[in-house]
């Protein structure tokens, strides 16, 4: 009741007459979904008398009060699949092949089955049975074969095979499920007879193939010829009005659910919890969730992604901890969910957690799971944790090895990426443009010009893969680290497609490092053009004027900034220490144990000042405001790195992470202090990975 009562005031139409509510007319359904309104045209009232048997008793179609003509008798159908082709020499085929055929399936043995059945094709003339053709149509549908489907509908035409209801809603499944939904639509307008079964087929199989404007129209047909749907039927919708991103569209569907007594089933909850989350209602699918009955592993997945989908991360583990406790079993999407949720947390100890909590629940070998391990430790600086798990990987996709090649690449690693870039080819996996991304990026990274040449000239050569915007960008980032600006300019030029503003920042970054400083200005005003009000790009030309000692350009740069109202903000520095994580602003005193932390900073400074280092009084940071100038012995890296030491063993290696680009004077001490402490420092900044060890970093000073 009281879900029904959360749900009451939904409007079911925009005039809403009381115990009233209709669906559109079929001609008008692109008109309905635009205005949000799905349920007008056809008005069905509610007789109190006889709701509970049916709420939609008695139906009032209103096309003729509306000058619309009936809707037209289907044609004759092309092709008869009831109707005999071949009436003669048909002969029976021994019983033990079909049980063969039938036991192979049975045991997912698909291509097997399939290579048996082709005995049949070859010799022709066979009475093959239902159940075989049942078992070959699962076979198709088990391998996603349009070969298989084709194969076996010409054999059945062919062959003089008399359909009944039950095998033509078998045939439509197996196009469907195999993504002929061409073929699909013309075998359902030219069935004889139609069911609900027949329905749902076709209109599931249009809305998982994003066609979600046509499964509203074939539900709106469905609707005026059986007057009646089932919870998958509005399962299937929600789903499609989540895909249109019409929540009022889903609320009046939630509704119906409910008045029809089926607001409790698994695939409506699940659906509906679906739908409110991707049309941003979080609210009213944590409500949908917490209603649920029996709470299953899909609800409680599709609950934590929501919560993901809007950023809700920490609330996103929280639920997946409350899932653990309530015993329900987790399976490899929860896992793999909640390692994404931990990278975007940057929370190493929880994703441990997680990846032992994985291969207790018997994951170990899974493939969605363990790429998003390697994905995570990539990331967050245990490249070598990814690389065991890669390693011990049993099967790998493409997704695999991208993953552990952009790892690589992030951690200035390039020798070893482009190694395990050729140790794909040589395994015979396909790259796409996101694996030359990685292999090309890693490549820049590391400063690695003739094998990335090479790379970038085999994308269409060899592997016929155009290269993008974003590869041209890595290319010019290479040549900005050899100082070849001038080839860079060409590149960018010479590009077969209009230049991008990612390819003018690399070309600007390259102009930072090398202090150019007119054509740094060049690429700025190319920048401002397309990117006006982003903040990055006068702040990297405002530092490209400071280093060169042009004051007044410098302010005349500032004065854009204030003018446009662009304000640069704080930034902040993380550590997580003891899986708990400590935020870090510059100059902060906001710490309990600031004290310490100050000296400790104090401390260092003067120990690296032996060593040679100098403030830099010339660089601005790159994103971050005026005001840490004031500060610059204390910015939040700083602050962050000297916590770490106090707070850890001396084995441990720090990992910090922050939302700016690292500044070079940061950049310039924090070699030193992991010089003097011993300690790997690894830095997560903007841009890229920084690996501080002995005195060196990763980007050899190129970021």
């Amino acid at each position: 009741m009281e879900v029904l009562l959360h749900f009451q005031s939904l409007k079911l139409d925009q005039i809403q007459n009381h115990n009233n509510c209709g669906f559109p007319s079929l001609f008008s359904i692109s008109k309905c979904l635009k205005q949000r309104i799905l349920f007008s045209g056809y008005g069905f009232s509610f007789n109190k008398t006889k709701w509970k048997k049916n709420p939609f008793w008695k139906i009032k179609c209103c096309s003729l009060d509306q000058g619309l003509q009936p809707r037209p008798k289907l044609k004759q159908a092309k092709v008869d699949i009831g109707v005999s082709g071949r009436s003669n020499f048909v002969r029976r085929p021994s019983v033990g092949l079909c049980s063969q055929i039938e036991k192979l399936v049975l045991f997912a043995r698909y291509r097997e089955a399939l290579d048996l059945f082709e005995i049949f094709e070859i010799e022709g003339g066979f009475d093959v049975g239902i159940s075989t053709y049942d078992a070959v149509v699962n076979a198709c549908i088990g391998l996603r074969s349009v070969r298989g489907v084709k194969r076996v509908f010409n054999y059945m035409i062919n062959n003089s095979f008399e359909f009944d209801q039950y095998m033509r809603n078998r045939v439509l499944l197996m196009h469907v499920k195999c993504g002929m939904m061409i073929d699909a639509r013309r075998l359902f307008d030219e069935m004889p007879e139609r069911n609900l079964v027949s329905w749902n087929t076709i209109i599931s199989g249009l809305a998982d193939a994003g066609d979600f404007m046509e499964a509203f129209r074939l539900f709106l047909i469905m609707w005026e010829e059986f007057s009646d749907a089932g919870s998958f039927t509005y399962a299937v919708m929600i789903r499609a009005s989540a895909g249109l991103e019409l929540i009022s569209i889903g609320r009046q569907l939630h509704a119906c659910t409910l008045k029809m007594g089926i607001g409790d089933d698994i695939f409506v909850s699940c659906a509906l919890i679906d739908m409110y989350s991707k049309c941003g209602s979080i609210e009213d699918a944590r409500f949908v969730f917490e209603e649920m009955p029996e709470k299953t592993t899909v609800g409680w997945n599709t609950i934590i992604a929501g919560y993901a989908l809007h950023g809700y991360s920490e609330e996103a583990l929280d639920m997946y901890y409350e899932m653990r406790d309530s015993g329900v079993r987790m399976d490899h999407f929860t896992f793999s969910m909640i390692v994404r949720i931990c990278a975007r947390l940057a929370s190493v100890e929880h994703a441990k957690q997680v990846h032992a909590a994985l291969i207790r629940h018997g994951f170990g070998s899974d493939i969605v799971a363990n790429t998003a391990l390697v994905d995570f430790y990539s990331k967050w600086g245990r490249i070598e944790d990814a690389r065991h798990v890669f390693d011990k990987m049993t099967s790998k996709n493409v997704i695999s090895w991208n993953a552990l090649i952009g790892g690589y690449g992030n951690h200035g690693r390039g020798p070893e990426a482009v190694e395990l870039f050729e140790q794909m080819l040589q395994e015979r996996m396909n790259p796409n443009h996101v694996t030359f991304l990685a292999v090309l990026s890693a490549c820049s990274h590391s400063g690695l010009s003739e094998h990335g040449w090479e790379i970038f000239h085999s994308m269409g050569r060899d592997n016929r893969i155009k290269p993008r915007a974003m590869h041209y960008a890595c290319m010019i980032e290479l040549l900005g680290r050899e100082g070849l600006l001038d080839e860079a300019l060409a590149l960018i030029r010479g590009a077969p497609f209009k230049p991008t503003a990612n390819m003018w920042a690399a070309l600007l970054t390259a102009c930072r490092v090398n202090e150019n400083l007119e054509l740094g200005k060049f690429a700025a005003e190319k920048l401002y053009g397309m990117e006006p009000d982003k903040l990055n790009n006068y702040v990297v030309l405002l530092n490209i004027y400071n280093s060169a000692g042009n004051l007044k350009e410098a302010a005349d740069v500032v004065h854009t900034l204030k003018r446009k109202g662009l304000r640069m903000r704080p930034v902040c520095s993380w550590i997580e220490v003891k899986r708990r994580p400590h935020i870090f602003l510059s100059g902060d005193n906001r710490h309990p144990q600031r004290n310490e932390i100050y000296q400790k900073v104090d401390k260092l400074m003067l120990e690296i000042s032996k060593y040679g280092y100098v403030p830099n009084q010339k660089t601005l940071l790159p994103d971050v405001d005026e005001q840490e100038e004031r500060v610059r012995f204390y910015h939040s890296e700083k602050l962050a790195i000297a916590f770490g030491l106090i707070s850890t063993p001396y084995w441990v290696a720090l990992q910090i992470v922050q939302g700016h680009r690292i500044c070079g004077d940061c950049h310039e001490a924090i070699k030193l202090i992991a010089r003097v402490t011993g300690r790997e420092i690894v830095i997560r900044d903007a841009s890229r990975f920084h690996h501080f060890k002995r005195g060196h970093c990763s980007c050899e000073d190129y970021w």
